[in-house]
């Protein structure tokens, strides 16, 4: 390969236009966004429209740009901007081009942090926005334009670094493409040598370790388009610090320490917060918040539940009640928002010591109406807890078939659902998490798991069957410690499952096995305390022993005021098999006892879980590699190396080419130490020359097999060896 000032690559007798080395960049850069296009329509249900009107941009660009003038790029890109938005825009609940106030400060939520897919409509969103990022740089860089062309793409990648969408993979891939735009355009105009290539290596290298250590914007916190703005944590979240994103991990730790302590007239599972939307790896909520405003209560009889919560952590992001919270009684009502789903949660975090009470009413339903509820699902629900990512494999459908076999409607299909994941599967924190899709892999693949495992394989089998479910989480009650009062700790953090029946509400199922959890809290506890940890215990909870409230035949049902939402449970708390405290316990990810849970990353036991690379992992270390590789061979580090190597280790062929390596590398190592040999002067000159400075006879002797080999060819094997011993001897001299 060479190069010539011509604006093109040559490979050996085919001129290749630096143009096209630009027009190839280009193609990486839009690929980088557009990955995450992708990954966006795959988890809210298909991508074929999505490939449809992507390639249709391209195409459109490519003809378009030899035909019409550059400022065009624009307004076309404008134009297939602004209609995606807008059809967009027409399709979220509540939101119209009236609102400009509010469409802004969505989209100032997403430029500080906020992850796209907590939008409600992403699929739309997606395929409304993905072509004008695809037509305008691809169309740019056909009219040569290579600057505009980087420009533009690169402020399409610019933004999903700011929503926190774009992984450093996709950020480095992006950047690369940016760089190879500008300087092979800059090339094409110019002409350019393979020398002016290799700085780009240099480039790459210090962005791949510049995007290793730099984080480039905080999390954001406010929901988009939304019946309101609202809270929540933009950054990966927990099962009960009420966050917008809970990420499903490998092995947890069981957490001891109390975080609650709740004085109720009844018991009830203590709930935070509902997840709609499933990626395959993890649940994000794409509901908002209002301000605190007294609810309205449940249709139909209820009865009502009392509960008042004190913070017993240095801090917690999470205000559990029962379902369905009514109203909250005191001081703390300006701190309290309510979520769409109808949860109640902090606007600042409480600290140790303060308390919050809140008054619930939990409506009364039978099991018999679960049965007969049918399947006449309103719109918006069907639409929002039916779907799974687009290459949910067929197999988890096919085995939810033979699950729910003779079920003979929803209710029985959750019920068998349940008891088979129950009876299938073994309870246990020490596991690791799988690469494909959580669901997919616990029912087919692992052996073992806790209630995130549980309770997503649940959702996603009950979906395959068009059965609306959402995952749950928030705290079981916790230890009883006197007639009206429960210490909750960290270990009863929870993840379970609700169902949507038709003219019923949301109705809670729990498939996490019951016994091994139980067993497992326990021994966390009694281990902590003989250990001397502190805030293991609280309102006497030491000397108590937990003695289960006898289960009712009576099923509770709960409403939200959000989508004619209820919710129920299937009995008056856990089934008898199950044990009022049957809860997985989630370590705290804390600093001076701050709460912050998922479930903590540390190995159960105390190993470190010890993984394989992802696919993603591999690429970025290639690339890296590749980029280092490149840096050194433009530095001369690479010749060094490969210099030094070679004079010091002589690889073996026929006696003539030994004898002319081991000369060559004599002559080398003669240069780095003395001089080079200059034109015109023969091999027994230049070794005669360098006799006054110590050069022996042996190097005569190599010198004189040299032009034997050379000029006679009458070498032999033992001339070979000789020569090559003498020169190892000389080079290890030297080294010492």
């Amino acid at each position: 390969m060479s190069t010539a000032q011509d604006g093109a690559f040559h490979f050996g007798g085919v001129a290749v236009p630096f143009h096209w080395f630009a027009v190839g960049s280009t193609a990486v850069l839009i690929a980088s966004y557009l990955k995450i296009f992708y990954y966006i329509t795959n988890v809210v249900g298909g991508t074929d429209d999505l490939l449809l009107f992507v390639a249709g941009a391209l195409v459109g660009a490519t003809i378009l740009a030899r035909k019409l003038p550059t400022w065009t790029a624009f307004v076309l890109g404008g134009v297939l901007l602004g209609g995606g938005l807008l059809s967009y825009y027409s399709t979220v609940p509540q939101a119209n081009l009236s609102q400009t106030g509010r469409i802004v400060a969505d989209n100032v939520a997403l430029l500080t942090g906020l992850s796209i897919l907590q939008m409600r409509a992403v699929g739309t969103w997606a395929l409304g926005v993905a072509p004008a990022t695809a037509f305008v740089p691809w169309y740019l860089v056909f009219r040569r334009r290579y600057v505009l062309a980087a420009a533009s793409g690169g402020a399409a990648l610019g933004f999903f670094v700011l929503t926190s969408d774009a992984g450093s993979f996709v950020t480095l891939t992006g950047m690369l493409g940016i760089l190879g735009i500008i300087a092979f355009g800059t090339m094409a105009r110019y002409g350019g040598t393979v020398a002016q290539v290799d700085v780009l290596a240099v480039a790459l290298v210090a962005m791949v370790l510049l995007s290793t250590t730099v984080s480039v914007v905080p999390g954001g916190s406010v929901s988009p388009i939304l019946p309101s703005g609202g809270g929540g944590s933009g950054g990966s979240g927990g099962l009960i610090s009420n966050e917008r994103h809970v990420a499903v991990q490998g092995s947890i730790e069981l957490s001891p320490k109390v975080q609650y302590t709740v004085t109720a007239n009844r018991w009830a599972y203590w709930r935070v917060a509902a997840y709609d939307r499933y990626t395959g790896s993890n649940w994000m909520r794409t509901d908002g918040s209002r301000s605190y405003e007294q609810q309205s209560p449940p249709l139909g009889s209820s009865y009502e539940v009392r509960q008042t919560f004190t913070v017993e952590a240095n801090r917690v992001d999470a205000m559990p009640t029962a379902w369905k919270p009514i109203r909250v009684i005191g001081n703390q009502k300006g701190n309290v928002r309510i979520g769409s789903a109808g949860s109640f949660s902090p606007k600042n975090a409480l600290t140790k010591g303060e308390t919050y009470s809140v008054v619930s009413r939990v409506p009364t339903k039978s099991p018999s109406q679960l049965r007969d509820a049918g399947t006449d699902y309103p719109s918006t629900i069907e639409n929002r807890y039916t779907r799974l990512p687009a290459n949910t494999p067929d197999r988890l459908e096919r085995r939810t078939d033979e699950i729910t076999a003779e079920a003979d409607n929803p209710y029985e299909e959750a019920i068998a659902i349940e008891r088979w994941l129950e009876e299938n599967k073994r309870y246990s924190l020490d596991v690791q998490k799988p690469n494909g899709n959580v669901a997919d892999s616990f029912v087919f693949e692992m052996e073992k798991g806790y209630c995130v495992y549980y309770a997503t394989s649940m959702v996603a089998m009950l979906r395959t069957q068009d059965i609306p479910a959402r995952f749950v989480t928030g705290y079981t009650p916790g230890q009883r410690v006197a007639e009206d009062k429960w210490v909750v700790r960290g270990l009863d953090a929870h993840a379970w499952v609700e169902v949507y029946f038709p003219n019923v509400g949301w109705v809670r199922f729990d498939p996490t096995p019951s016994g091994p959890r139980s067993d497992a809290e326990q021994s966390v506890v009694e281990e902590a305390r003989a250990n001397n940890m502190s805030n293991v215990d609280a309102g006497g909870s030491e000397n108590r022993t937990w003695t289960p409230e006898p289960t009712t035949t009576t099923t509770t049902t709960e409403a939200s005021t959000d989508e004619n939402e209820t919710t129920s449970d299937v009995s008056n708390g856990p089934r008898p098999d199950r044990g009022q405290r049957g809860n997985d316990a989630i370590a705290p990810r804390t600093s001076g006892g701050t709460t912050n849970t998922l479930a903590g990353t540390t190995a159960a036991g105390g190993r470190i879980p010890i993984q394989m690379p992802s696919t993603e992992q591999l690429l970025y270390g290639g690339l890296l590699g590749a980029g280092l590789l490149l840096t050194a061979r433009r530095t001369g580090v690479l010749g060094t190396i490969y210099r030094t190597a070679w004079v010091r280790w002589q690889p073996r062929d026929d006696p003539e080419t030994d004898v002319e390596r081991a000369f060559d590398r004599l002559e080398y190592h003669l240069s780095r130490k003395h001089r080079e040999r200059r034109p015109g002067e023969t091999p027994r000159e230049y070794i005669d020359a360098l006799s006054h400075v110590g050069v022996d006879e042996r190097a005569r002797r190599v010198g004189a097999l040299y032009e034997q080999a050379r000029y006679a060819g009458t070498v032999t094997s033992e001339h070979a060896d000789e020569a090559v011993s003498i020169v190892d001897d000389i080079v290890r001299e030297s080294r010492r």
